[in-house]
């Protein structure tokens, strides 16, 4: 159950927040975790008010040791190496003291440090046996969250194996199904003597399969690299109207074999810019592979790339003049959008078809990652993608690239 929101501080590794916030959540306690060198990675809404009723308000370079507790870290290093796995230890905040225990979790090597105020912890006469007993609920609450939290990180542990898992077997079938292709289009091109209509059209339908599952592969590989954090951009200078027109060819005789129309306009005002030329074919081939897998016999592809003005929100004070003549004059963005003549998707899921694994459509064929691959790609090069449709009327899917790579 969520009580509030929860702040989360920057950090070099990426943390799953609505795991840890969820858990965070199911203590009414103050709570805060960092890493072994106080590098602060969570802290819940309750943390958030104690410690600000100290004083203290969070900057993304706070720091546990130096600037909340004000001790060397070798301090609880050495505590927790002597065998302590709980620390108890005063710290200063603007003139108000408060008590912090430190629990280390040895599973994930995180402090845990619980905030409590110093004069609640002795409460005289009848009331201590009702402390004893809020103490027992605390504890038994901190034991339910160090097992949430364990469980937690062997699931994390099972998803990195899984990631592994489908990039060493991608990696394995990448080779012998290139062979498969290459023979394929060796015996098409009637190198090795001439074919049957019938034999023909066979080769053709295995050479699509084929095909396919190349994509697959290929978008295998680009989800285990971006699942860990292995994304690399190779930005040079290059031209999107090459890139896409290419791109183009090579789908144009799919959309042939499906009856199903693909106009292609590039606008000649594109400009020549930085980009990942692989990174922004991948991301417009699973657009168009979308878009052809839910597009009827007898319908109709539009695929567009033109300059655009992209209004983003910049710290300096524009004059709303200036912005007008800048909006036309410099477009700053690539505008790309496939539109189809499909049966559209409901507003509702607009959201989550982005997301890995996703089918909104549970008839069709896939595996869900194409368009939660093409929003990776999209935001590494800085740019944003989102899907304009309504049912019944087809959909469109526009993403941004910026130009100045500034």
């Amino acid at each position: 159950m969520r009580r509030g929101p929860v702040i989360e501080l920057p950090a070099k590794e990426a943390i799953p927040a609505s795991v840890i916030v969820a858990l965070l959540e199911l203590l009414d306690q103050p709570i805060l975790i960092s890493d072994r060198s106080g590098r602060i990675l969570q802290v819940n809404q309750s943390g958030i008010q104690r410690l600000g009723s100290h004083g203290f308000s969070f900057d993304p370079s706070s720091n546990l040791f130096s600037d909340l507790l004000h001790v060397h870290p070798n301090v609880i290093s050495d505590q927790i190496e002597a065998g302590e796995n709980q620390i108890d230890s005063k710290f200063d905040c603007c003139g108000g003291a408060a008590l912090a225990r430190i629990q280390w979790l040895p599973e994930a090597d995180w402090l845990v440090v619980r905030f409590e105020d110093p004069e609640k912890q002795l409460i005289p006469g009848p009331e201590a046996s009702g402390q004893h007993t809020v103490q027992g609920l605390l504890q038994e609450r901190e034991i339910t969250y160090r097992n949430l939290l364990a469980a937690y990180l062997r699931l994390q542990e099972v998803n990195r194996q899984k990631t592994v898992f489908l990039a060493s077997a991608a990696h394995e079938l990448k080779t012998p199904l290139a062979v498969i292709k290459g023979y394929y289009d060796l015996l098409l091109s009637g190198s090795l003597g001439k074919l049957t209509d019938k034999q023909r059209d066979i080769l053709q339908e295995s050479k699509e399969s084929c095909e396919r599952l190349v994509r697959l592969v290929s978008m295998f590989l680009n989800y285990s690299a971006l699942e860990s954090g292995k994304l690399v951009l190779h930005l040079r200078e290059n031209d999107l109207r090459d890139c896409l027109s290419e791109l183009a060819t090579r789908w144009h005789e799919a959309f042939v074999r499906k009856h199903v129309r693909l106009d292609t306009i590039l606008n000649a005002d594109i400009p020549i810019f930085k980009f990942d030329y692989q990174k922004v074919q991948q991301t417009v081939a699973n657009l168009l592979d979308n878009s052809l897998k839910h597009t009827p016999a007898g319908g109709h592809v539009i695929f567009r790339a033109e300059a655009h003005f992209w209004e983003r929100r910049s710290t300096e004070e524009v004059q709303a003049q200036d912005r007008r003549r800048e909006r036309v004059q410099h477009p700053n963005s690539i505008k790309v959008s496939v539109s189809d003549s499909g049966p559209g998707i409901a507003s509702e899921h607009h959201q989550e078809i982005f997301e890995d694994f996703v089918r909104v459509d549970r008839t069709s064929s896939g595996m869900g990652l194409g368009l939660a691959i093409a929003k990776r790609l999209v935001q590494a090069h800085r740019g944003k993608i989102w899907v304009e449709s309504e049912l019944r009327r087809g959909s469109t899917f526009t993403f941004l690239l910026p130009i100045d790579n500034s």
